[in-house]
């Protein structure tokens, strides 16, 4: 997959930080994720599309899958469905998933994993547990987000990006008090594997009382930050939000603060996304996503007489 500029790279820490420079982002909004049911019912957490937001271009939609508990022999996930348009990218915590695709492509996810599938001209694809771990139950945890893609990049042929954790750069503060996993873009002098179509930021940091997370991020890209677990201070308010909130900063500034204070009496865990937005118009269908209504017609068309596939293995 080819690799795009993404101009001014997000980047190191910043010295004195100062959260009353006006420089530093406010928050737009906090946004309280929703138990939805998806696929044969496995319930995730959607942070959007909702009532407050559509999508947060070029982002589509944020889910936290689970954390779900499984019986020995439960197996639920999310069997055949099709894409076209976007891509998705799934990022796992806890437990196995294995997929397969209408294309013949196939492989398995664990803890720490990422899979970056660009969907682009469409396929059939299914995401389920993997066939020991529902044998044997256990836990499930992880995120899904779609990004959107460029109208000249929507027909390409599909193609992935699977990830293992030992490959996805990690990353502390030199006083120890934050980690880093660096999914896409860079933080301090660890840069991303993944190759993006779109300029994003994807960033999962854990912070110890007492740390903070100072990152500049290009004044045009929209960003939000995700808190899996704890609670801390975010921008230039400082403004406390708990667990399973997502957090949606204004573009008025070029530096996102993040901070656990030191009384905190459990590590901090959140995502930061950010991504330059294409500017172009959306017209979604479910899982397909294209520019106008009549592309959305001339898939619904495709997929129904099987131009976009079938998984058969």
């Amino acid at each position: 997959m080819k690799k795009e500029k993404t101009g001014k790279e997000s980047s190191n820490i910043i010295d004195n930080p100062d959260e009353t420079n006006s420089n530093y982002r406010s928050i737009k909004l906090v946004i309280k994720s929703n138990e939805t049911p998806e696929g044969d019912g496995f319930v995730v957490h959607r942070s959007f599309p909702s009532g407050s937001i559509r999508n947060l271009d070029p982002f589509l939609l944020l889910d936290e899958m689970g954390p779900l508990d499984l019986l020995p022999y439960e197996s639920k996930g999310f069997p055949e469905h099709p894409h076209r348009g976007f891509v998705t990218v799934t990022y796992m915590l806890e437990g196995r998933f294995e997929h397969k695709d209408s294309q013949g492509n196939s492989g398995k996810l664990g803890p720490g994993d990422v899979q970056w599938m660009t969907a682009g001209s469409g396929l059939v694809h299914s995401e389920m547990p993997e066939k020991e771990f529902a044998e044997n139950g256990g836990r499930l945890h992880g995120f899904q987000l779609w990004i959107n893609l460029r109208k000249t990049d929507k027909w390409i042929k599909p193609d992935y990006q699977d990830v293992s954790s030992t490959r996805i750069p990690q990353v502390s503060t030199p006083d120890g008090k934050v980690s880093a996993k660096v999914i896409a873009g860079n933080y301090l002098d660890a840069k991303a594997v993944i190759n993006t179509l779109t300029p994003i930021l994807y960033l999962h940091f854990t912070l110890q009382p007492g740390g903070q997370v100072v990152q500049s991020v290009p004044e045009n890209y929209n960003a939000f930050a995700y808190v899996i677990s704890g609670e801390g201070l975010f921008g230039k308010d400082k403004t406390t939000v708990g667990e399973k909130n997502l957090i949606v900063f204004e573009n008025d500034g070029e530096i996102i603060s993040i901070r656990e204070p030191d009384n905190a009496k459990s590590p901090l865990d959140v995502l930061l996304i950010a991504g330059m937005p294409l500017n172009e118009p959306i017209v979604q269908y479910g899982p397909f996503v294209m520019n106008t209504r009549e592309e959305i017609d001339k898939t619904l068309e495709d997929y129904r007489n099987g131009r976009i596939g079938k998984i058969n293995f």
